[in-house]
């Protein structure tokens, strides 16, 4: 009898997306022509385009496949929606080098530091101009959402409303879009665990079915552990042992699976989703909800994300154990 192959779980941050990965290959190269028809096939599956845009940006912003797209092809929209978003992750990258106490990255989060006003401000600007470039798409918009995090006292409430409003113009349900502004709420930043949560139960109520917005319920309690546990700086907090499984997380996880999994359509996971299913899944084992936690590892597979799992041990190691301790198999 054949011995049972090892379970490794696949980290690959393009979760599958063949043609993401191609481009992105292109960039390690200084290649440029392969983002643009990756992006031009895109069209305006948002969804898909929003994840693409982001792994795209988070790559070039290493080399110089933005600029360089740009001055080739100056009239070429979707190269200014690129290079805003890529001149975005490198503000970020500039927190992270100047150190200090908050999130760093736009995706997710190292420490980061003050960044130059002047310099938030030149980004906008790029994030405004790749806006008139291609008015239908709600990435620009996305992107601005995710530098005011930077700014030390924040965005004004009325521009940071317009920007707000200008990408659900687009799109109403754009997934990173939310993230951003529910991160930007968040007490790391500029706002409390309250409004944040208030912000993701809005946003979770007004999904239509099948909507992963419900899983921002999951995204803001791994953002008020990460605070609480980072204030905490090892020492034990009276409580905290609860803070995955207590009974209102519970009723919040599933929620989520009524309003998302069941309502999506019986369909392949898409890549674009992958990251999202991951933070329902760790929520579903914290909670010790092995049912919801098994079903949710069938349909990832081997795919997984560093965070959350990062958040709370080695993520390799978690996803596997948890994954063999609800019964999911391949």
């Amino acid at each position: 009898m054949a011995a049972r192959r090892r379970f490794i779980p696949d980290f690959d941050p393009a979760h599958g997306d063949r043609p993401l990965s191609d481009a992105l290959h292109d960039i390690v190269i200084g290649r440029w022509q392969g983002i643009r028809d990756l992006l031009s096939a895109t069209g305006d599956d948002w969804a898909c385009r929003t994840h693409r845009l982001r792994l795209l940006a988070h790559a070039a912003a290493g080399s110089s496949a933005a600029e360089s797209w740009q001055i080739s092809e100056p009239d070429n929209p979707d190269a200014a929606v690129l290079r805003a978003a890529t001149d975005v992750v490198r503000v970020f990258h500039r927190a992270i080098a100047a150190g200090g106490g908050r999130d760093g990255d736009p995706g997710s989060g190292h420490g980061g530091g003050v960044v130059e006003r002047a310099r938030l401000d030149v980004a906008v600007r790029s994030c405004l101009a790749a806006a008139a470039a291609h008015p239908a798409d709600p990435m620009p918009w996305v992107s601005m959402l995710t530098v005011a995090r930077l700014y030390e006292d924040g965005v004004p409430r009325r521009e940071l409303r317009r920007w707000w409003d200008e990408m659900r113009r687009r799109d109403p349900y754009n997934f990173e879009g939310h993230v951003q502004l529910l991160r930007y709420h968040s007490a790391r930043w500029h706002g409390t665990h309250g409004r944040m949560y208030d912000f993701a139960r809005d946003a979770a109520g007004v999904s239509p079915p099948g909507s992963p917005l419900p899983v921002l319920m999951q995204i803001a309690r791994v953002e008020e552990f990460r605070y609480i546990a980072a204030a905490a700086q090892g020492r034990q907090v009276r409580g905290f042992d609860q803070h995955w499984k207590h009974e209102l997380a519970i009723v919040e996880i599933r929620r989520t699976w009524q309003r998302w999994i069941l309502g999506r359509p019986d369909a392949p996971v898409a890549p674009e989703e992958v990251g999202e299913l991951n933070y329902l899944a760790h929520a579903a084992c914290y909670a010790g909800l092995a049912t919801e936690a098994r079903e949710l590892f069938q349909l990832l597979g081997p795919r997984a994300a560093l965070v959350p799992w990062s958040y709370t041990g080695d993520p390799a190691e978690q996803f596997t154990r948890w994954r063999t301790q609800v019964g999911a198999t391949s």
